[in-house]
């Protein structure tokens, strides 16, 4: 299988950084949709900037858009009463995407989440990245922020958009057959598994998002259970295996496996100046613990590490010598940890374009120097044995994990 799929020339990709930026230029684009829009989200919250999108995707529907939506099951349990009504009577379909049910996360198959932020309008303007439909400066668990979650995402136009709406009509229809099996309805549910693997025509071109884009060579990497099942991962370990400058990567709920950390640690040990920004505020134990005994190793063989520290850190992106002849970019939903790279739907967009890679290696840049904290390998190996204790804890209980899922990593 081949690491990733041939990328293309002449996409247009715009960098959008944070939530505020996000619902802006997707609001200006649902209100200029004619014809279809289809959005897929772990998150979607009803508080705050996040009202935007809602009340988008309502009037798009009450003019006649045909509007599509699916949500995780964890990340989005159930729609407000108030929002299932107004998007029943403007006529928005939505599912959610494999409801835990009773007995909940205990099963392990229900482990497989839909992680993936995707939005076509019209077949011709995409939307990928990090941002969940969440407001920045709101956490459902620890109420208002600081300062807003830093994340990204692409709006995106060419070739990709149309591998991206085929991938999130396969996942609309099948959804549907399975609530037609359900049912009993078996007929429908026949018609739903067939349109599943059918290309579905878009006629209509949506306006663009405001912003200047980059004209580049692009193309999107899925992360599945069946035919995409490593795709990612293989893409993030041939760009740190070619490079020969620098790596720069940004991603909130890090924990690489050995083929990745190896990658990294092979990296620096042949000078290539490799630079990690993570988490460095509490969200979750298993997250923010489980990734710290991996730190060792990685510091011994020269790998910086930094720790962002002004609000939640959410991005899920890096960039490969974006000063050099192969700059090599990546902005999506995965992490690198065994969740996504195992486990969920994800998707990615990859950028080979120098002015672009530019443009996030800056960002990053400018958020390590003045919004992060370097972790210091002496500190690191003299920290309180009750951190380290819970550190070993969490790593323990993510191995068992994987155990029960029967993946390896």
């Amino acid at each position: 299988m081949r690491y990733s799929p041939p990328l293309r020339d002449g996409h247009q990709i715009k960098l959008i950084e944070g939530g505020q930026a996000y619902f802006e230029s997707l609001v200006s684009a649902l209100e200029q949709a004619r014809s279809q829009v289809h959005m897929e989200t772990y998150i979607f919250d009803f508080h705050g900037a996040a009202l935007m999108v809602a009340e988008a995707l309502e009037r798009a529907a009450l003019r006649g858009v045909r509007v599509w939506l699916v949500v995780d099951g964890v990340g989005t349990p159930r729609l407000p009463a108030e929002w299932r009504e107004r998007f029943e009577r403007a006529g928005v379909a939505w599912h959610i995407y494999s409801p835990l049910g009773t007995l909940g996360l205990l099963i392990p198959s229900r482990w497989r989440r839909l992680h993936r932020k995707l939005c076509v309008i019209d077949g011709h303007l995409a939307f990928c990245g990090g941002i969940n439909i969440l407001d920045d400066w709101y956490d459902p668990h620890h109420g208002a922020l600081p300062e807003p979650r830093f994340d990204f995402a692409v709006c995106a136009r060419g070739a990709l958009v149309q591998q991206m709406q085929e991938t999130m009509s396969q996942l609309w229809w099948r959804i549907q057959g399975v609530r037609h099996v359900r049912q009993q309805k078996f007929p429908e549910a026949f018609s739903s598994f067939r349109a599943a693997g059918l290309h579905l025509p878009w006629s209509h071109e949506a306006g663009g998002a405001a912003g200047a884009h980059v004209v580049a060579k692009a193309g999107l990497l899925l992360r599945d259970n069946v035919l995409h099942r490593t795709q990612i991962e293989k893409a993030y370990l041939r760009a740190i295996g070619a490079a020969r400058h620098e790596i720069v990567i940004a991603n909130a709920y890090f924990l690489p496996g050995r083929r990745l950390r190896k990658a990294l640690i092979h990296a620096a040990q042949r000078g290539v100046r490799v630079r990690l920004l993570l988490q460095g505020r509490y969200e979750y134990f298993m997250q923010y613990h489980a990734t710290r005994p991996v730190y060792g190793v990685l510091l011994a063989a020269g790998v910086e590490i930094h720790e962002y520290e002004a609000s939640f850190l959410h991005a899920k992106v890096a960039v490969v010598d974006p000063d050099h002849d192969r700059p090599w970019a990546t902005v999506g939903s995965s992490n690198l940890d065994p969740l996504s790279l195992l486990l969920a739907r994800e998707a990615n967009v990859v950028v080979a374009d120098k002015v672009f890679a530019r443009q996030l290696h800056q960002r990053l840049s400018r958020a390590i120097d003045e919004q992060s904290s370097p972790v210091v390998a002496d500190t690191y190996t003299q920290r309180p044995w009750p951190q380290r204790l819970r550190d070993r804890m969490a790593f323990g209980l993510m191995r068992l994990a994987l155990f029960l899922s029967g993946n390896r990593y």
